[in-house]
């Protein structure tokens, strides 16, 4: 029931897509800021 309501109503669609969305970014984010700042360093001992 709670499942369904929330895969069929736009604001359950939009909350899924949120949540989703935030933990894309939290994964995202410090992968790539760890990556830059791995260059920075390597860059600084050149």
């Amino acid at each position: 029931m709670l499942l369904q309501e929330l895969f069929s109503s736009e604001i359950g669609l939009l909350s899924v897509f949120t949540i989703g969305f935030v933990i894309v970014m939290a994964i995202f984010l410090p992968v790539y800021f760890s990556k830059k700042i791995n260059e920075d360093v390597q860059n600084d001992r050149k």
